[in-house]
């Protein structure tokens, strides 16, 4: 009978062969490649952008692709988009908050747009965003993305969670300026009309914008404001839901609550990065024009090529492939895949 002789080394390339190609799947079910820019000639050629979306309510599903195609396609970066993925059939399922796949294309990006909430992310995914923000590299923050993490579970990295006793605020208060407090203005009642803070008419983000309208109401952020936070927009809460609506008239608007700030972050002493947050952002406030303006222009700004900002940047809409529908909980559109979008 001929022996056979277990061959250690040869089972431990084959393993890692398979963890490699598992990878590789794993990457094409949750993330979205644009491919090679249509404007490749465009500022943010060179550059790469990861938009990781997760948030149950504000379909940032549906409009962190679109951000995408017009940083694409109008611009020239190089983009990536991941999603909340269903464990069970490899769905967009915004309501899954402890799955992001694809959090590995981190390691190449020179900007991370966020818009996460109240995210349970195990270790292992949670681990590319720790090598990232080590990095120092830029940050994007949009909506629920001032709270983008509770972990209950996965307890590692316990302190980003927004009700952190060890660090006040978590994640989002430490490193983007701001944490999850209240809505300030009427949860799908009362609108938002952002308007430049005194004095900031020309930063470089506004180039181009008189004011910013969305659906989406105003939050509560802390007054007085951390002093780090360079506020850029301050959001009138409106009557109603339409752009042409009055402000309010009494105490909410006096003051008025910042909704667009920068501001520099570090984390655990490393090298200090960019960050823009807004607390606007919706795939319905994304039909406006200027706030897919301001998305550009934090972008660029964001990489450090505000020089390459102007008023008259190309931020249309890219085609049918945008179909934006209102916000709530539970509204998302169920079966789809990350290529749908």
């Amino acid at each position: 009978m001929r022996s056979i002789q277990h061959d250690a080394s040869r089972d431990g390339i084959v393993e890692d062969r398979i963890k490699a190609v598992r990878t590789v799947l794993l990457l094409c079910l949750a993330a979205v490649l644009l491919p090679s820019a249509v404007d490749a000639k465009g500022p943010g050629n060179g550059k790469h952008v990861v938009l990781v979306s997760g948030d149950e309510e504000y379909r940032s599903e549906q409009m962190l692709p679109e951000l995408a195609r017009i940083l694409n396609q109008r611009h020239g970066f190089k983009t990536t988009v991941l999603f909340a993925i269903d464990r069970t059939d490899g769905t967009v399922n915004p309501n899954q908050n402890d799955n992001i796949p694809g959090l590995e294309a981190l390691a190449t990006a020179d900007l991370m747009i966020l818009m996460t909430r109240w995210r349970d992310l195990p270790d292992d995914q949670s681990a590319h965003i720790e090598r990232y923000i080590k990095s120092g590299k830029p940050i994007i923050a949009i909506r629920t993305a001032t709270h983008p993490f509770m972990f209950k579970k996965n307890l590692t990295y316990a302190k980003w969670s927004s009700n952190s006793k060890e660090w006040d605020g978590g994640f989002g208060r430490q490193l983007l300026g701001e944490t999850w407090i209240s809505h300030h203005g009427a949860h799908a009642k009362q609108s938002t009309r952002a308007i430049p803070a005194p004095g900031k008419e020309k930063h470089r983000i506004l180039t181009g914008i008189a004011s910013v309208w969305g659906p989406t109401d105003v939050y509560t952020v802390r007054l007085p404001f951390p002093p780090e936070n360079d506020v850029l927009l301050l959001g009138q809460v409106l009557t109603g839901m339409n752009p042409t609506d009055p402000p309010l008239e009494g105490p909410k608007n006096t003051p008025m609550m910042p909704v667009a700030w920068t501001r520099t972050y570090s984390y655990e002493g490393g090298p200090k990065g960019r960050v823009f947050t807004t607390t606007m952002g919706s795939a319905m406030d994304f039909q406006d024009a200027a706030f897919r303006r301001l998305m550009v222009n934090a972008t660029l700004w964001a990489t450090g090529l505000e020089k390459k900002i102007t008023p008259k940047l190309n931020v249309d809409l890219t085609g049918a492939k945008f179909q934006p529908t209102m916000f709530g909980f539970n509204k998302f559109t169920k079966g789809l895949k990350p290529t749908d979008y």
